[in-house]
C-alpha cells in the first residue's frame, strides 16, 4: 500500500494529476479541494489511497493528510464509493464536511451530486461518533464547538422544545456568533431566538 507519492506534476487538471516519482509516473485522481492547493505548484507531496478493482488499480491523492482521512471514513459507509467521497470533497471543504456530520447537517450533505437524502442520513449516523474521535485527537475546533452545540441541543430539548426548532435556533446563533464558547449564553441566545 501506499502511503504517499513525492515527484513533479507532469499533468495537472481540476480532477487528475499525473505525479513523477524517479521517471515512473503515476494517474492519480483529485478532488477540487486538492487541485487548488496544488494549482500553482510544480512538484509536491500526494497522501494516497489505492483502491483494487477486479479490473483497475485506482490511486486516489491528497495534498492534506486531513483530507484522506476524511475520505476513508466517507468510503466506510455503505453506499458510498471512492468516486461519490471525492465529488464530496469537491463540492464541500474537508472541515464542513467533518461539520456537517456534526451537527447533523443532512440538507448540506444531500446537496452534493449523488448524495441523496438516505445516503447523508447514513453518513450523519454512522460517521458522527468517527469523526468527533478523529477530530478532538486531532485538536480541532469544530469538536469543542460540537461539544456545545450538543449540550445545548440537550438542554433545549430537557425543556420541551422539539430537536428540529431547537438545531434551528442554535445553528442560527453559531451563524450569527461564531466566536461563542459559553454554554449558558449560548442557551439563553438560542431561548430568545425561538
Amino acid at each position: 500500500m501506499y502511503a504517499y507519492l513525492q515527484g513533479k506534476f507532469s499533468y495537472k487538471s481540476p480532477a487528475q494529476v499525473y505525479i513523477d516519482v524517479n521517471g515512473v509516473g503515476y494517474e492519480v485522481n483529485i478532488s477540487l479541494n486538492t487541485y487548488s492547493n496544488i494549482q500553482q505548484m510544480n512538484e509536491g507531496r500526494l497522501y494516497i489511497y489505492m483502491q483494487v478493482k477486479e479490473d483497475a488499480h485506482v490511486l486516489y491523492g491528497f495534498s492534506e493528510k486531513e483530507e484522506k482521512e476524511i475520505f476513508l471514513l466517507l468510503i466506510s459507509v455503505s453506499g458510498v464509493g471512492a468516486s461519490t467521497a471525492r465529488m464530496m470533497l469537491s463540492s464541500i471543504k474537508p472541515e464542513e464536511v467533518s461539520k456537517a456530520i456534526l451537527q447533523g447537517n443532512v440538507k448540506l450533505l444531500e446537496g452534493v451530486k449523488g448524495i441523496g437524502k438516505k445516503t447523508a442520513e447514513r453518513l450523519v449516523l454512522e460517521l458522527k461518533d468517527k469523526v468527533g474521535k478523529h477530530l478532538s485527537s486531532s485538536g480541532s475546533a469544530i469538536a469543542v464547538n460540537n461539544s456545545i452545540d450538543q449540550d445545548a441541543l440537550n438542554v433545549l430539548m430537557a425543556l420541551g422544545i422539539s430537536r428540529n426548532q431547537a438545531e434551528l435556533s442554535i445553528q442560527k446563533i453559531i451563524r450569527l456568533e461564531p466566536e461563542i464558547s459559553n454554554l449558558e449564553e449560548l442557551i439563553k441566545k438560542a431561548l430568545k431566538a425561538i
